[in-house]
This record gives structure tokens, C-alpha cells and sequence, in this order.
């Protein structure tokens, strides 16, 4: 049950600017724009799924792919190090705009080109990372979307209190994504006001989740909070087999079976992006397109998953949820 709906917010809207991009790749005449989308996690799944929102965000704008529209994809499946390469394949390609995912793959398309229109799909801190010189004056070829993941991590905990209020020990999951271990900063502030203390496991590639669950195992962790980084869908499975309270920034981790979730709609986002993208076809310089923050945060709470981890939530906090999947 659906309460609210995800709402982003941005110095301007995006119809305001009369900037133009001063050499777009073809002209607004053209036949076939190009795009290409690098995502450091995997094309099936979730994320595979959001890159369809995006092409049918696309295809009600009027750019439809094999007539007028060419979506070049490049997926890194959880190893970071690949971006560079799959970057430097996507610019040798021509596209019109490249369309990066999360902070790892904005900064390989920032290494691999400075003339192309980058639209980021979204960025825990752009400015921090040297992405843009502000959110209302991006100043170069980089705009986009910030998901103020980090702004949400002491409500996160509040929600991991309510869920748990007998827990000490928390495990904040990582992986090589380089916003996370500043991530790991304000969780241990977060945790500290509620009494919690909390053991950073690093799980650098999907292939690490296996060893990492069984380190928070052996740490007696009472639950696990995953930083927001590509979905890596096995992340789920690997709670329920260690039957580990699981909570989330992003939403489709609980809809593939993860207990809580507490932050802005990816789907919404990749929508978005796909508006900024159309923008920039029609001549808008990404110079001056403002980046957007989310100004809505949904919880989503599996009600299925929390009876199969025998825990009793209190009505107040489902009376608060967003979306309860049943």
C-alpha cells in the first residue's frame, strides 16, 4: 500500500533553461540519438528492470528505441574495477549522453570524458566527489540526480530501534564504492545516539558476500544495514540464509525479499533522469541544468519477511510505512 509519492526538488525545473549545449554530438534533425547507460551492478534483476522505466520513461517522451533511439549498455556485475574499460566503450561509441549510475561509474565517465553530457542516476555527493561546482550551476558536463543517501541514515537507525529495540550490534555493509567508508562515519554517529555500536564488513564484490555474511555471523550482529551502492540482489538471499534482519536505502532490495528499506524511489530517479536526458537532446547544456534532490523518503517494510524472521513490529511503525508488502 502505496501512502506517498517520491518528489524531487531542484534549484529550477528543468523547462526553465534557454542554455544551450554548444556541440551536441548531431543535430536536434537527427535520425537516431544515442545513449549509454554504465552501471557498476548487473542488467538483470532490479537494475535491469529500473533501465526499463528509463527506455519507457523515453519512449513517452517520443524517443523510441530502434526508430529514433540506440541504448548502449555496459554493467561492471558488482566489480568496480571494470568501469574504467566499459566507460572508455561507451565514449568510443559516440553517444549523445551518458547516462552513470551511482558514484563508482559517474566517476569512470568523468575520467573517460569531458565533452560528453554526463547525467548522473544518482550521486550520494556530487559536489564532495567533484562531480559539479553546485547543484543549482553544475558548471561542466556532469548534472543529474543526488540521492541524499547519507541524510538518511539516522532515520534509518531510528527504524532499526523500532524494528529491534533489544539490538546492540549492528553490521554496515560496504563494498569498494569510495562514498561508503564516510557512510560508515555518520552510521557510527547515528548508532552512538541509540546506544548501538556497529562492525563495518567489507564485501568489495559480490563474490566477497559470502565470506562477509559469515564474518557477521561470527560477529553476533543483530542485524545488517546494507550502505546504498548497485543492487546486488544476492545480498537478500544471503540475510535470509543467515536469518539476519536486513534494512535498506533502497526499496527493491525489499521487494525482492529484504526486511525494511528507508530512503528516496529509485524508479522515480531513473525516470527523471531519462527528463534530463531529453533535455539535453533538445540543446540544454548540462552546464546549467540544475541537479535534483529528493524531497520525499519512503519506508517499505516485507511484512512476510518479518514474520519469517519471528519479529513482532509494532503497529506505530507500519502505521508510519510508506508501503507494506504483505
Amino acid at each position: 500500500m502505496r501512502r506517498r509519492a517520491l518528489i524531487f526538488g531542484g534549484a529550477a525545473t528543468l523547462g526553465c533553461f534557454a542554455a544551450i549545449w554548444p556541440a551536441p554530438a548531431r543535430t536536434q534533425q537527427q535520425q537516431t540519438w544515442r545513449v549509454g547507460v554504465l552501471i557498476p551492478g548487473f542488467l538483470t534483476g532490479p537494475t535491469g528492470d529500473l533501465v526499463e522505466v528509463f527506455r519507457q520513461e523515453l519512449h513517452s517522451l517520443g524517443y523510441i528505441e530502434g526508430k529514433n533511439l540506440h541504448i548502449d549498455r555496459r554493467a561492471a556485475e558488482g566489480n568496480n574495477e571494470r568501469l574504467p574499460v566499459l566507460a572508455n566503450e561507451l565514449v568510443a561509441l559516440g553517444p549523445d549522453v551518458i547516462v552513470a549510475v551511482a558514484t563508482p561509474a559517474i566517476a569512470a565517465a568523468q575520467r573517460a570524458t569531458s565533452s560528453i553530457a554526463i547525467v548522473m542516476t544518482p550521486a550520494i555527493d556530487p559536489i564532495g566527489s567533484g562531480f559539479v561546482k553546485s547543484f543549482s550551476h553544475p558548471g561542466g558536463n556532469i548534472t543529474g540526480l543526488a540521492n541524499m543517501y547519507g541524510d538518511s541514515i539516522t532515520k534509518i537507525f531510528d527504524v532499526l530501534q523500532s524494528i529491534l529495540p533489544n539490538a546492540k550490534k549492528i553490521a554496515v555493509l560496504m563494498s569498494s564504492n569510495p562514498t561508503h567508508p564516510g557512510q560508515v562515519v555518520v552510521s557510527r554517529d547515528a548508532a552512538k545516539v541509540l546506544d548501538l555500536s556497529i562492525v563495518p564488513i567489507m564485501a568489495a564484490t559480490p563474490a566477497d558476500l559470502d565470506r562477509a555474511f559469515r564474518d557477521i555471523t561470527n560477529e553476533r550482529c543483530d542485524a545488517v544495514f546494507v550502505l546504498a551502492d548497485s543492487i546486488r540482489p544476492s545480498i537478500v538471499a544471503f540475510a535470509a540464509a543467515a536469518r539476519i534482519p536486513d534494512i535498506y536505502q533502497i526499496s527493491e532490495f525489499v521487494e525482492a525479499g529484504g526486511l525494511a528499506s528507508y530512503g528516496p524511489r529509485l524508479s522515480a530517479m531513473w525516470k527523471r533522469s531519462a527528463q534530463y536526458v531529453v533535455r539535453i537532446f533538445k540543446g540544454v547544456a548540462p552546464a546549467e541544468l540544475p541537479v535534483e534532490q529528493p524531497t520525499k523518503f519512503e519506508l517499505v517494510i516485507n511484512l512476510k519477511t518479518a514474520k519469517a524472521l519471528g519479529l513482532d513490529l509494532p503497529p506505530t511503525l507500519l502505521a508510519r510505512a510508506d508501503e507494506v508488502i504483505e
